[in-house]
């Protein structure tokens, strides 16, 4: 019985197609191009069903695979390899041989594919990842607001703790309409600021241009466009995950993971982790368990591999928030490790352990119960409170019986 698959190499405005029939003692290749536009791509679907074609492969090529991948998805089973595995020898490379050598490689099982999430999950990525685009964009504006107010000699960043907080930002806008007096500034400070109404005049203390407060005056008006767009994308992030709003419940349990860090997980790896068996093969398509180069029974390097960027960065970014928690099991686990691994590594190795967590929370079923040394009832209760606060700010309907029980309680 015939069996016909495809190898595509993928470019921003040419498709290289090679297909072959594996049922055969030996490959024979029938090749053809394709270009990239919508009635191109239409052909190409047309031709690969005319010649029995089951199943197709093609390079993870920028963005440009994603189009291709749309077209065929409905039709055919396919496969997204990763570019650096199917690298040719220098001299030896041409498009046809690319896509021969795609394929070939893909029926010898040496290509590293990547993991493409079904259509509903992509979307979720789209949103959790514009997002974050915006959170990072966020930042960088802070620090150039930060930069603005040095220029000017002001010193709002070194007495209050949130620069683009509740207070910091009446002042920053009074300044940028144009008010110059300092004690006129700090009375705009809230009353419950650690620094003080002398303290924080004598930090407004400067001398600002008409530049410096215009280009303030704009920054803070992306700034309020930055978070507008931030809280529009929250909450259709949490309106497209309702269907899956117990399973983000669990997460939010978890030390150092919040209800945005749920939804990013989520979008990520899926709701039930299903496409990876164990906690181990999640952990090692992240990239946060340790490499392997050996040699001669030698390990010569034990650095991660890349992964996906964007769950190493937000387990990471977990990891440091959990192991601040006084008495948590991962505190005392890092404060173990950081002795003998540093601090670096001992975060890298919290984050591997909440991979591991992650996995069992979606993938069994499970719920986290913190074991820490010593648990304070009422800081659980008011963290549980803060999340679900969050949870039904975002639309989430949870009624007041439905809070997660307190653990250690």
């Amino acid at each position: 019985m015939s069996y016909t698959i495809a190898g595509i190499d993928v470019h921003k405005k040419l498709l290289v197609v090679v297909v072959a029939d594996v049922s055969q003692p030996e490959l024979t290749f029938e090749c053809r191009r394709f270009g990239t536009g919508a009635s191109e791509l239409y052909n190409l679907g047309l031709w690969l069903c005319d010649r029995g074609v089951a199943e197709a492969v093609m390079e993870s090529t920028a963005q440009y695979w994603k189009p291709v991948w749309l077209e065929l998805e409905p039709h055919l089973r396919l496969h997204l390899a990763q570019a650096q595995s199917n690298r040719a020898p220098k001299g030896r490379k041409s498009d046809f041989g690319d896509a021969k050598r795609l394929l070939r490689r893909f029926l010898a099982g040496e290509l590293s594919l990547s993991f493409v999430p079904d259509a509903e999950q992509r979307s979720w990525r789209t949103l959790t990842r514009a997002r974050l685009q915006l959170v990072c964009e966020r930042v960088q504006l802070q620090g150039q607001i930060e930069s603005l107010l040095e220029d000017g000699r002001i010193k709002l960043s070194a007495v209050i703790s949130d620069l683009l907080g509740a207070s910091g930002r009446r002042i920053l806008r009074a300044l940028a309409d144009g008010q110059t007096d300092a004690n006129q500034l700090a009375q705009l400070g809230d009353e419950r600021l650690r620094c003080g109404r002398a303290v924080l005049a004598d930090a407004l203390t400067g001398s600002t241009s008409a530049i410096h407060r215009k280009l303030l005056g704009q920054h803070l008006d992306r700034v309020q466009l930055i978070d507008r767009q931030i809280e529009e994308l929250s909450r259709l992030s949490a309106q497209q995950m309702q269907p899956y709003q117990e399973a983000i419940m669990r997460l939010i349990e978890l030390p150092g993971v919040g209800v945005e860090a749920a939804h990013q997980i989520i979008a990520e790896i899926g709701p039930r982790a299903a496409a990876f068996p164990s906690g181990r093969r999640l952990a090692s398509w992240i990239g946060v368990c340790p490499g392997s180069n050996e040699s001669a029974a030698e390990n010569h390097s034990g650095r991660c591999a890349k992964g996906n960027r964007f769950m190493r960065r937000l387990l990471c970014q977990a990891a440091q928030a959990g192991v601040k928690k006084k008495g948590s099991h991962l505190q005392c686990l890092f404060r173990r490790l950081i002795v003998r691994l540093g601090y670096v590594k001992a975060i890298w190795a919290i984050a591997h352990r909440l991979c591991l967590i992650i996995w069992n929370v979606l993938h069994q079923g499970a719920r986290f119960i913190e074991y820490g040394e010593a648990v304070n009832p009422k800081a659980v209760r008011r963290a549980i409170q803060h999340h679900l606060t969050a949870l039904r700010r975002l639309g989430y309907t949870i009624p007041q019986e439905a809070a997660p029980p307190n653990p250690g309680v």
